[in-house]
């Protein structure tokens, strides 16, 4: 069995498909899974897969949704 491989912003934006600029601002706002490796930023694809998936790169990640009472 190998390893899972370290992946770039760039190819995490693309497997994301989602722009450089949006990895960057979740990394200083939202904080993924990724690991610094001196001045870059390295991710495994299944930690931010799963990151994803129980909603750290939702835009109301931690807001209450307002409940509507008519």
């Amino acid at each position: 069995m190998t390893a899972e491989p370290w992946v770039s912003v760039d190819q995490i934006a693309e497997h994301l498909r989602v722009t450089r600029d949006s990895i960057y601002r979740w990394i200083d706002r939202k904080h993924p899974p990724a690991h610094r490796v001196g001045r870059l930023c390295k991710f495994q694809v299944s930690e931010v897969d799963e990151w994803v998936r129980v909603g750290g790169a939702s835009e109301v990640a931690h807001e209450q949704a307002p409940s509507s009472k008519n």
